[in-house]
């Protein structure tokens, strides 16, 4: 089967691989020519690990290939995938004129039956919008060829996308018609002999899945962040109580963990996203704002936390920060904590050294030389006030505490992930604050 996918971001570059590895020839469609460029030279434009070799096999092998064209292989493949991007809109809807603009190519030049899937994350509706679009420019064209659109979300997880790509806890495809239904359900074979979940759904379903399958992940770390924060004032341990209810069944355990806030490319739009598409419909959706807000206030938690500790005056303290990214194994800083917290601490008088193993130069992209950049994780915290851990990279979780405590003017350790014990940090000779114990 031959298949294109318009867009060589994240969900484009790793599906397209993905489907490749499967035996599907692919043609990964992107207008940045200079993106394109170095995908066929081998340079990998994002941090996922694996991905590499992956992509580098498969172009070499002839599945895989990458253009600036997609009218130059729709008339070989069956199916389009448009993974664009969805950017919020200053009012928090999502931005589908990419998405709109790839229906319009796709009208103006298909010749046969072909279906074009939504693999980005839109709003429910979009997929009335996008056939609109197509049948428009067919009907400028004054031609009559049949064509399907189709929904099929993705739910890639940064940092093991290849894993949840091959391996996934199920592949949702909304569809309309039988012929879409056979030609996906051929598509998705490989998974299916593997046992694999294919959910078939009407589009407007599949479209909502997204949503809500984000947004209940969203909200199940923002009521644990809101019920550290309680634990912290009364008393409890917060770890004590998630292990507490994690063990009931019909919770589990899985995104119990409290933190310094969620980030990246998909909780923080797609909330965002569902509250304004709710209030376009006239709903409110009252849990899902009150999600946000409980996030937005759980960025500053940790300099909060150095605030009291240095009775708000932290003007000349140098704070080191272990950690940029949203999340361990990626360089996505979108919507990170560490960005917030950089820039309450340079506003309040701090300098700030930091370390991360991958999102250095993505940190500097972002905010220049506004922080020192460190070789390691103990220049990090040389002459520091304060250690700061935003993610919990592997790296960070057994540290020689007692090098760092040497390097360290003071030793105060503000943990925003938990992954050290509290007991051991005092006796290294720690003043250690985490969240919710």
């Amino acid at each position: 089967m031959n298949i294109a996918i318009v867009g060589t971001g994240y969900v484009g570059l790793v599906s397209g691989t993905c489907f490749a590895e499967m035996g599907v020839h692919v043609t990964c469609v992107d207008v940045n020519e200079e993106k394109i460029n170095a995908l066929l030279e081998g340079q990998i434009p994002i941090y996922e690990p694996g991905l590499d070799e992956m992509v580098l096999r498969n172009h070499r092998e002839g599945r895989l290939n990458f253009t600036t064209d997609l009218t130059s292989c729709l008339d070989d493949v069956d199916i389009v995938f448009s993974a664009v991007g969805t950017p919020p809109d200053e009012d928090g809807s999502a931005d589908l004129q990419y998405v709109l603009a790839v229906a319009r190519t796709f009208g103006q030049n298909i010749k046969k039956y072909t279906i074009l899937v939504t693999k980005s994350t839109v709003p429910v509706g979009t997929a009335k919008k996008v056939k609109a679009a197509i049948q428009e420019e067919l009907t400028k064209r004054g031609v009559d060829i049949p064509f399907d659109v189709a929904s099929n979300p993705e739910f890639l997880k940064e940092g093991a996308a290849i894993k949840d790509f091959m391996s996934p806890d199920r592949v949702v495809v909304g569809v309309e018609s039988d012929k879409a239904r056979e030609l996906m359900s051929r598509l998705y074979r490989p998974f299916l002999l593997n046992n694999f979940r294919v959910i078939f759904t009407d589009i407007p379903s599949a479209e909502m899945i997204k949503y809500a399958a984000n947004s209940m992940l969203a909200t199940r770390i923002s009521f644990m962040n809101d019920i550290a924060n309680l634990c912290e004032i009364v008393g409890a341990d917060v770890n004590m109580v998630r292990k507490g209810i994690g063990t009931d069944s019909r919770i589990g355990t899985k995104f119990l963990y409290p933190g310094c806030g969620y980030g990246g490319s998909c909780f923080p739009k797609d909330v965002k996203a569902l509250i304004k598409t709710a209030e376009k419909a006239g709903y409110s959706m009252e849990v899902l704002k009150a999600v946000e807000r409980v996030n937005e206030n759980q960025k500053s938690v940790l300099f909060n936390k150095l605030q009291a500790h240095y009775g708000g005056d932290l003007k000349g303290k140098v704070v080191a920060m272990w950690g940029l990214a949203f999340k361990p194994e990626t360089d996505d800083m979108r919507e990170a904590t560490a960005l917030v917290t950089i820039k309450l601490l340079l506003e309040a008088g701090c300098t700030v050294r930091v370390f991360d193993p991958i999102a250095m130069n993505e940190c500097k992209r972002r905010i220049g030389e506004t922080v020192t950049y460190c070789k390691d994780m103990y220049e990090a915290v040389l002459d520091a006030d304060a250690l700061m851990l935003l993610t919990e990279w592997k790296q960070f979780r057994m540290p020689s505490w007692g090098v760092i405590k040497r390097a360290m003017k003071n030793a105060v350790v503000i943990d925003g992930r938990n992954i050290y014990d509290p007991v051991e940090m005092a006796e290294e000779g720690f003043t250690y604050t985490c969240i919710g114990r």
